[in-house]
């Protein structure tokens, strides 16, 4: 009965999304407190009911009953504890209920902690929460229902798909979706906003925080990600520009963006329309991607074919989101008064043209992840658009950006003075120069493109520096808003910096050896000692014993494996690595060639985990930022601020 439990769970929980999604609404249209009041207890009553959805699907994928479709498809009786219950999210069907989970999360935060906003945007925030769980709850009740039945009961389960058994993947999704999900709250606030009728620096006041919150989760989910795919994967990459990656890199563009843009907004009371249309792309990125990697779309645009309501509800539902949010920001948008004024040589414009050209990024990125699937729906050829062209495109835009994240802080709002940013800038601009050219001679290699990325990456650390030293020396105290940006823009010093020593240094080689036998590489000798067999809980390997030395000093024993898992028969390459601060030493076992011998792929990557440490310094920067206690909406903020927009003929 558990799984019929778990169904009759998300048909209440849709019940209440009804509820949540239309009457709120209409009582703050027609200011009835006694609707408006209806909106927390709704969302609060569809997380207690999706939650226990949720576990009632961990519970059946725990308890290995054969009997419900998705566990049978997903898992296996010999699959380890942990990776069952990460099965739950492992499917479609899973994966969409773990997505609206997470949006009551989000629903049930904005309901707790919104006690210093008007009770009319509360209702319509989360008026507009209720309409896209709606959506959500309908696709997985009439089409990917995860409690679906499957009679007679299967006697064991297809197993979890090899490359997801891995700690990284029980960790990874979650993040992933918390960010993804958490753009519905910045959505929800514009869509409110634009209903309303109003839009003020209060808004943006109201909306940052929850944005910015979003953006962390996503960034350390995508981060994570990579992470997984460097270590799990074997080929030593560490982002291959995939469709899937793309996928949640989208929106990530956009949320940068959207967080610069609301921080003028707020500041300055400019941007406003600029600022909506960023959070309803943010958010219909966020639907996009979701529903290409779950669709199946990826792995063949004709996959609909199967099951064509899926196909159907997806492209409806999109369409009316995306669709609808953009008719209802064209109705609006153009009646809203212009914001303060600003010149050429100001922040306002550094912060324009930075999320411009964020935006300008992820449609190159959109248009080569989408192009190769628009070709292959027509019947028009299949084509394979990789790192060529995004890093030839890319790359070009970023530039700007970053040289326009470390000026941008230094200049004044409203109108700059170019003299003095000269002056902030002069030491900063000095050292990166400097940097540039002579720190590729410690390497023993000088090339433009890596004189380049260095220069960007120096050039924002100094920057951000210089901008630390004077607030210390001109301020009595600092906001943590502005500590954040600086720890944030500090993360993209160092992430620029180790994907340019990573891409320029690193040092590969496949080898055949046999035991014995020894390669070297970039200065480490790699000794191959022997494959022996090994047997996991679901799985059979071979293990090697690879022992890596430098100038004759042990410096590591690697022990990569070749399994194979019971049930679905493929052979999977779990690589070996050393890391250190300076560098990762990485093996990974290729075939038996026989004789004992084996082939190898060894490589040494400089300076690779800063990757991931750039990436945590972005979002420790974020959650600095989001924890400002200017965020902490107290109860004078249930009046709007008195340079509040009003739009003409608001109705909502």
């Amino acid at each position: 009965m558990i799984p019929e439990l778990g169904q009759f769970a998300l048909l209440l929980a849709l019940a209440l999304a009804l509820v949540q999604g239309t009457l709120p609404i209409v009582g703050a249209a027609r200011r009835q407190p006694a609707l408006t009041a209806l909106a927390r207890p709704a969302a609060q009553g569809q997380f207690v009911f999706v939650a226990f959805a949720f576990g009632c699907l961990a519970w059946s994928f725990y308890a290995n009953d054969f009997s419900v479709l998705n566990v049978a498809s997903n898992s296996n009786s010999r699959l380890p504890t942990a990776y069952r219950v990460a099965a739950t999210w492992g499917s479609h069907e899973g994966s969409l209920l773990l997505w609206v989970l997470m949006l009551t999360v989000w629903m049930v935060a904005v309901s707790a902690f919104s006690g210093g906003l008007p009770e009319d945007m509360v209702a319509r925030i989360l008026g507009v929460m209720g309409l896209v769980s709606v959506g959500f709850l309908s696709f997985l009740l009439f089409t990917s229902n995860p409690f679906e039945r499957l009679l007679p009961a299967a006697m064991d389960g297809r197993d979890l798909n090899p490359l997801l058994q891995d700690p990284g993947m029980v960790f990874h999704p979650p993040m992933l979706y918390m960010g993804y999900v958490g753009f519905s709250v910045a959505f929800a606030f514009a869509i409110a906003a634009l209903l309303d009728g109003r839009l003020d620096a209060s808004w943006a006041r109201w909306s940052r925080p929850w944005t910015t919150a979003a953006w962390i989760f996503l960034t350390l989910g995508i981060a994570l990600g990579s992470f997984w795919a460097y270590y799990e994967l074997g080929w030593g990459g560490w982002w291959f520009w995939d469709p899937v990656e793309n996928a949640s890199f989208m929106p990530w563009l956009a949320g940068t963006a959207l967080i610069h843009s609301l921080a003028v907004t707020e500041k300055r009371g400019a941007f406003k329309s600029w600022t909506v249309l960023l959070a309803i792309l943010a958010f219909s990125l966020s639907l996009l991607g979701t529903f290409l990697v779950r669709s199946g779309v990826l792995t063949s645009v004709h996959a609909f074919a199967t099951d064509p309501r899926r196909g159907v509800f997806i492209l409806a539902f999109l369409a009316l989101v995306i669709g609808g949010s953009l008719a209802l920001y064209a109705w609006r948008a153009g009646k809203v008064a212009p914001g303060a004024r600003f010149e050429l040589l100001s922040r306002e414009s550094m912060l324009l043209a930075n999320s411009v050209l964020l935006l300008v990024a992820c449609g190159a990125v959109m248009i080569g992840t989408l192009y190769p699937l628009f070709l292959d729906a027509l019947n028009l050829g299949k084509i394979s658009v990789g790192p060529p062209y995004f890093e030839s495109v890319f790359a070009p835009l970023m530039a700007p950006a970053i040289l326009l994240a470390g000026l941008g802080p230094l200049v004044a709002w409203r109108r700059g003075d170019g003299a003095q940013a000269a002056r902030r800038l002069r030491w900063a601009a000095i050292a990166a120069l400097l940097a540039a050219l002579f720190l590729p001679l410690a390497f023993g290699r000088w090339a433009l493109l890596t004189s380049i990325g260095l220069l960007l990456g120096c050039w924002i650390l100094f920057s951000s520096l210089s901008a630390l030293v004077l607030r210390t020396r001109t301020a009595s105290r600092s906001s943590m808003a502005f500590f954040g940006m600086v720890l944030a823009h500090a993360g993209i010093g160092v992430f620029v910096l180790a994907v340019t020593l990573v891409k320029s240094y690193e040092a590969e080689r496949d080898v055949r050896l046999a035991p014995g036998q020894s390669a070297e590489l970039g200065g480490y000798a790699f000794r191959f000692e022997g494959v022996r067999d090994v047997t996991g809980p679901n799985y059979v390997a071979a293990r090697g014993t690879v022992a890596v030395s430098k100038d004759g000093a042990a410096v590591a024993r690697l022990a990569p494996e070749k399994r194979i898992y019971h049930v679905q028969k493929n052979p999977m390459t779990e690589a070996a690595i050393d890391y250190g601060a300076a560098r990762h030493l990485y093996v990974s076992l290729g075939d038996d060639v026989g004789g004992g011998a084996w082939t190898l792929r060894i490589q040494v990557k400089p300076f690779i985990g800063w990757i991931w440490g750039g990436c945590l310094l972005m979002a420790l920067g974020g959650l600095l930022a989001a924890s400002d206690r200017r965020y902490r909406t107290h109860a004078r903020s249930n009046t709007l601020a008195p340079e509040a927009t009003t739009v003409r003929g608001s109705a909502a």
